[in-house]
């Protein structure tokens, strides 16, 4: 369990992303920062309700939608059924295990690019995320 000081560091995460604080948005804040790992918005809303917090689904897509707005999470999409909310915003790439849904942080610097396709006119890079999706060689 969180204590004071805890609360105290996302509250001021979320302050200085200019996000109002709510009880919800520390909780679900709570869920995402301690442990920084990639979550579903389904493990995310059972995490904070584990912790008593009663908060709805509509409020759990809500606030992710705000915290992504604000520069918070990245959203990691590995496939059109799974959607993983990446507390890490700093640039970096991801290695998912299809056969347990495990998503696993690659540092930016470990890939290279050799060049990218010529753009539309008017159009910049805005970041380049790559998922290298795997499986067991010999599965159990």
């Amino acid at each position: 369990m969180d204590g004071p000081s805890d609360h105290d560091d996302f509250a001021d995460r979320l302050q200085r992303h200019g996000v109002t604080l709510t009880h919800q948005r520390l909780e679900i804040a709570a869920v995402l920062f301690r442990t920084m790992e990639h979550l579903s918005a389904d493990q995310i809303l059972a995490r904070v309700n584990a912790r008593n917090a009663q908060v709805s689904k509509a409020t759990v897509y809500n606030t992710l939608k705000l915290f992504l707005e604000k520069g918070l999470l990245r959203e990691v999409i590995v496939d059109p059924d799974r959607v993983f909310y990446d507390p890490n915003v700093a640039p970096h790439h991801h290695l998912y295990d299809v056969t347990t849904g495990h998503l696993t942080d690659i540092p930016a610097e470990a890939i290279t690019l050799a060049r990218l396709p010529q753009l539309p006119d008017g159009m910049v890079v805005e970041g380049v995320d790559i998922v290298i999706r795997t499986r067991p060689l010999n599965p159990p």
